[in-house]
This record gives structure tokens, sequence and C-alpha cells, in this order.
């Protein structure tokens, strides 16, 4: 894995367009990262992706990032230990923070236990001035282990998977998200619904 200090021969080369004059030319809202977090099996992903098809089909340019994805791609080179796991987390940062400076709204699912490392994303939006919202999609073990559509959970149980979230390795739940869904309580509808009225409360769509 590279080092991800700054090399000293490069300069920022700032566009001519500023985010606000994007939103105005493309006639919407600037953009912002909706972060998703949780226990694999939490259903953070099937939410992300009725949220990323409800914004689309009210005309708002929406764009989903999902963990197992991006590991097939740009994060290939990585695994689960925890530096990887940060390092994991610190690029998707910067490419959520990148399709929201275009004015898109990035959507984000990935488990990210660390809570250093989701302060980290969160602090990265801020210094950019690009709004982050956390969604925690809440499940205990015990359910996320019956539901295991994977089958990761039995094969973390057999020590078939090392350093597996909520059983071989930790999770770090939330302390203050902006939207907290109990994803055992509320159907996915009901999920995207309440990630809605928060943005639409916060102005944000």
């Amino acid at each position: 894995m590279s080092s991800s200090s700054t090399p000293s021969n490069i300069t920022w080369h700032e566009g001519q367009v500023s985010r606000d004059e994007r939103a105005q030319l493309l006639k919407h809202k600037p953009g912002l990262t909706i972060w998703f977090t949780g226990l694999s099996a939490s259903g953070k992903s099937t939410i992300a992706s009725a949220l990323e098809q409800h914004l689309l089909h009210r005309g708002i340019n929406a764009y989903r990032l999902d963990g197992d994805n991006i590991r097939f791609g740009l994060n290939k080179n990585l695994g689960f230990s925890p530096e990887d796991r940060t390092e994991n987390i610190r690029r998707i940062a910067e490419v959520s923070k990148l399709f929201a400076d275009s004015a898109a709204i990035a959507i984000t699912s990935f488990i990210s236990p660390y809570r250093s490392d989701r302060d980290s994303a969160r602090q990265l939006h801020k210094e950019a001035g690009i709004p982050f919202v956390e969604v925690f999609a809440d499940l205990p073990v015990e359910i996320a282990e019956q539901r295991d559509p994977k089958g990761l959970y039995k094969k973390a149980r057999a020590g078939e998977i090392k350093e597996f979230t909520g059983i071989s390795a930790p999770y770090e739940a939330p302390e203050s998200p902006e939207v907290h869904i109990r994803t055992d309580q509320n159907t996915i509808a009901e999920a995207v619904e309440r990630i809605i009225a928060y943005l639409e409360a916060s102005n944000l769509l």
C-alpha cells in the first residue's frame, strides 16, 4: 500500500467553476455525500440502492458507491486488516467528495467499522464545504447473523473468514449520526422516507 502523504512537487489547480455555479448551471442543489454505515447484512446496501433509485426518479443526480463493488476495482489491492480497512475508507471518502463536488449526491455503502475513519471522512467533506450525512443502518449482530444472506457469518464462526466485523473484528457504532435507522423495525420504503425527510428538512434537496 502506497503512502498517503502528498508529494512536494505537485500543486492544486483550482477550476473556474465554483460548486454553487455548477449547481446553478445544472439546475439543482449542490452535491453532498450520504454515508451508510452498519454491519454486514444490516440492509445498508439495499436501502442505499432504493434511495439512489428514488432520487434519480425525482430528477436528482445520485450515484451509489458500494463496498463490495469498489473492491472489484479501485480497492482490489486491499485486504481486511485494520490498516487496509482505514485505507479503503480514506479512498472512498476522497471519491465520494469528488462526486459531491460535481453536484451529484454520492451514496456510499460501507461497513466502515472504525469511528475515527468515518470522522476523517466527515472532516474531509467539512473542509471542502460539502455536506456529509451519516446514516446508521442499525441491526443487532444476532439478527444480522440470522439473516446472513451471503453466508459470511457462518464462515466467520467456522474460522474460515478472519477479521470479520461483528465476530472477530470490532464495529464502532456512530455516536450521533444524522439518521439512525433500526433496519429490523423499518421497511426499506420507510427507511428511504426517513432519509428523504431529513434531507428536505435540512434544505439539501
